[in-house]
């Protein structure tokens, strides 16, 4: 009997469990910790920022798992040893003969002075709502969405919000009395995608009478002037503020010894495993870099894919089959 143990439950950890559930049989242990117990389908933060979405309709209860004979640990995770593939939690240990570790990358918004006070979230679940209320309420001058720095997860999420607020402020009849703004670092919307699709969405902003100010890196917020500072020491003010924090690894991964020197948890390209045997990360958590010499983004479509290979090479390597499945960094 082979007990695999998945740490995170999001879009990585699920796919990982139900494709191994899919492929062994219920005498192989198949173990999901995670710390809230719930799936929160992220995407949809778009749409519930703009009230078109409530939180019970975007989350499910992890404990559904259980149903298929997948275990469900609802608990912290507290220290992660890769070398004997075991687990500590808040009120547990866990060994696995094959660890996946996919617990995504945390947003620090205390990581850039001001932030956290001055803006709204727009990747968590609690600052989306408080957004919605924002954006409700609001009736004139500036929005800015605000991309802190890179990496961060969902590369094309912040020109969808830029421009979706742009449109309900327009179908509200709002649209000469206020101006929406994106700043990033980029030089260009999503430079991975190559020079063609980010002057195609640089178009579609300034086609829709956003502004759009690139290779701007954020160094504070100022609160209480409603400004933004930048490290070129250009300042922009705001009447509203969006962001999408600074990114970085969960503190339970890098004291785990995977991330090394690096900030992120370098794998095998193909097969997402570490420098650890039978020991796998995938998700926002890795760092694989691309031929261009860029590093894959970080979104759930990736996620998605690697967790469908390394499952299927866990659960053929537990049955003595030959197939393997590589990871291709193809995406959409």
């Amino acid at each position: 009997m082979a007990t695999v143990v998945i740490l995170g439950g999001g879009v990585g950890g699920l796919v990982a469990a139900n494709t191994l559930r899919r492929r062994l049989d219920g005498a192989h242990r198949i173990v999901l910790v995670d710390r809230v117990g719930q799936h929160i389908y992220t995407p949809s933060f778009l749409w519930m920022m703009l009230g078109r979405r409530e939180p019970p309709e975007i989350t499910r209860d992890l404990g559904r798992l259980e149903r298929k004979g997948i275990e469900v640990v609802r608990d912290e995770i507290r220290e992660i040893d890769p070398a004997r593939r075991r687990v500590r939690t808040a009120t547990r240990e866990i060994s696995g003969d094959y660890l996946i570790i996919s617990l995504g990358a945390d947003g620090w918004a205390e990581g850039v002075s001001g932030l956290a006070q001055g803006g709204h979230n727009l990747y968590d679940l609690d600052g989306v709502i408080g957004l919605r209320r924002a954006l409700a309420s609001f009736r004139e001058g500036r929005v800015a969405v605000t991309i802190a720095s890179l990496p961060f997860k969902c590369p094309g999420a912040p020109y969808e919000a830029a421009m979706l607020i742009e449109a309900s402020l327009r179908a509200r009849g709002l649209r000469e009395g206020t101006q929406v703004d994106l700043y990033t670092p980029e030089p260009l919307p999503m430079p991975v995608a190559g020079k063609a699709l980010g002057e195609a969405v640089k178009g579609m902003l300034e086609g829709k009478g956003i502004g759009f100010h690139p290779q701007h890196k954020l160094q504070g917020v100022d609160p209480e002037r409603r400004e933004l500072a930048f490290e070129d020491g250009k300042r922009a003010g705001f009447d509203l503020l969006v962001m999408i924090p600074p990114h970085r690894c969960p503190a339970v991964v890098k004291e785990s010894g995977l991330t090394g020197e690096a900030a992120w948890v370098p794998v095998d390209k193909g097969t997402l495993q570490t420098a650890h045997e039978r020991v796998y990360a995938l998700g926002d958590i890795t760092a694989i870099k691309l031929p261009v010499g860029l590093m894959l983004p970080k979104a759930g479509v990736f996620a998605h894919h690697q967790a469908e290979a390394v499952a299927h090479n866990i659960a053929e390597e537990v049955r003595g089959g030959a197939t393997r499945k590589g990871f291709d960094g193809h995406g959409y």
